[in-house]
């Protein structure tokens, strides 16, 4: 069989059990097993030796033997259907079914079950987040817009900043997962016909056996009125989250990218590894260039299920099929592997102060030109008039330094030679020093950050310590 990549290089054992060929199956026979019983129950004709012969052979699963039988059916329900029941010696399982009552169902189960995982994997990755943040609150960086220095801020504000993104994305799968609907056994149009006909037209028996398939599913909601498909819109806003739930790590990812090829931080270099086959020197962030790569993955994922919202036959069709059997389980293999490298990363970055005290040093006069004008306005300075000398005095130290005129940022001096700032050279001077301890309402910004992840890590604690996997 032709590998997955994403699932064998990258997801955990987890999700490649819940998405693999023998899971699913396993998953099926399980969900028929359940159908069974409930129907026993309410009155249908189905021996309790079947359902133990059953039960005795749902775990010995041969996908070559299926994918025979498959070839000669050419159709994947009915060629599994025939081989439970030759393993059970029965034919009892599919009663009043629909192929699409068996898969839409455990496809949602599949579904939701790995949105259980990436959820709690996210409450880990807030926690490390949180964690980094605390942990640098008061380290003072220059911050960039544009990837150009701007005003002093902190490297944990930095981390909260794409922390807060991901804790927002959280919450919407988390809604996800409270509001997430199952199609439920309605049969081949959605009316139930097959199953009124089992029960003699007894509704309140159909329903009742709906409600136990739901209730083994262990999903919060079930659709009333779908035909034979669940609406691919869910699909959509599935993929959706899992895009949202990767824009958080993935930015932070390029940002750290960036920040080691100034020295300033890294994502750490493991004992032993190799950062270019030709370049011994190199320590290239190749963690973080993956989890961007899983990131644009998932967004290709997303076009497919867009490709498929809104694009529904009359009651159903399979069209959707071939493009579902790839879009949602890799969706989930690269969303989980994002989250294994993004882990690892945060479990092993550091920052460097005596690189980013260099870097402060020469930038620190610029980041703190608009403070500057801001105290200069508070002097009686028109707004416009301050700009406009700091702008020309800035503009002229930066091509300076650029050509080798200057070797070293004497901006507070030009200013204090300017008599259109009121500052004398040691007051700008103070102005400036103040800014190596000062990033605004950072601290306050940290600790709310680090306050909402502390109460989710409190009511998720299995979550928040997970640890991930050896990655390559």
């Amino acid at each position: 069989m032709i590998p997955n990549v994403l699932a064998e290089r990258y997801a955990s054992p987890a999700l490649q059990a819940i998405w693999s060929a023998e899971g699913r199956i396993v998953l099926e026979r399980e969900f028929w097993i359940a159908v069974m019983k409930a129907q026993r129950d309410l009155g249908l004709d189905v021996p309790q030796e079947a359902i133990e012969a059953y039960e005795k052979v749902k775990d010995q699963v041969d996908p070559a033997s299926i994918m025979e039988r498959e070839r000669i059916t050419r159709h994947d329900v009915k060629a599994r259907i025939e081989e439970f029941n030759e393993l059970a010696g029965h034919e009892h399982v599919h009663k009043g079914m629909t192929s699409r009552d068996l898969t839409e169902n455990v496809e949602q189960l599949q579904v939701f079950r790995s949105l259980q995982i990436v959820r709690d994997k996210s409450i880990a990755t807030l926690a490390r987040l949180s964690r980094r943040a605390g942990q640098w609150a008061d380290l003072v960086i220059t911050a960039r817009t544009h990837n150009v220095a701007a005003q002093p801020t902190t490297f944990g504000k930095r981390i909260a900043m794409f922390g807060e993104e991901l804790l927002s994305a959280h919450a919407a799968v988390q809604d996800l997962i409270d509001r997430y609907p199952v199609r439920g056994l309605k049969g081949a149009v959605g009316t139930q016909m097959d199953q009124l006909s089992l029960f003699g037209g007894d509704a309140s028996k159909v329903a009742e056996l709906e409600q136990r398939v739901v209730a083994h599913l262990g999903m919060p909601a079930v659709w009333t009125n779908v035909g034979q498909v669940y609406p691919r819109s869910l699909d959509f806003r599935v993929v959706a989250a899992l895009a949202d739930l990767a824009s958080g790590p993935s930015s932070f990812s390029k940002t750290l990218r960036l920040m080691a090829g100034h020295e300033t931080a890294s994502e750490g270099f493991a004992p032993g590894q190799t950062g270019s086959s030709a370049m011994p020197h190199k320590m290239n962030s190749r963690s973080c260039e993956r989890v961007n790569g899983f990131h644009v993955i998932l967004k290709g994922h997303l076009a497919m299920a867009g490709g498929l919202a809104g694009d529904q036959w009359n009651e159903g069709d399979v069209s959707c099929s071939v493009v579902r059997r790839v879009m949602l389980p890799d969706a989930f293999f690269a969303i989980d592997g994002l989250f294994e490298t993004f882990l690892t990363i945060l479990d092993q970055m550091d920052a460097y102060p005596a690189v980013i005290a260099q870097e402060n040093a020469h930038y620190l006069p610029f980041l703190m030109t608009t403070t500057i004008m801001m105290e200069a306005v508070k002097a009686g300075v028109g707004r416009e008039s301050a700009h406009k000398a700091i702008k020309e005095h800035a503009v002229a130290t930066v091509n300076d330094l650029r050509t080798g005129k200057a070797t070293t940022n004497d901006l507070v001096r030009r200013l204090a030679g300017d008599e259109r700032i009121p500052f004398t050279d040691e007051q700008l001077t103070a102005i400036v020093a103040a800014g190596e301890r000062n990033a605004g309402a950072a601290g306050r910004q940290i600790e709310a950050f680090v306050s909402a992840v502390r109460a989710l890590a409190e009511a998720h604690p299995q979550a928040a310590a997970y640890s991930p996997g050896s990655i390559l």
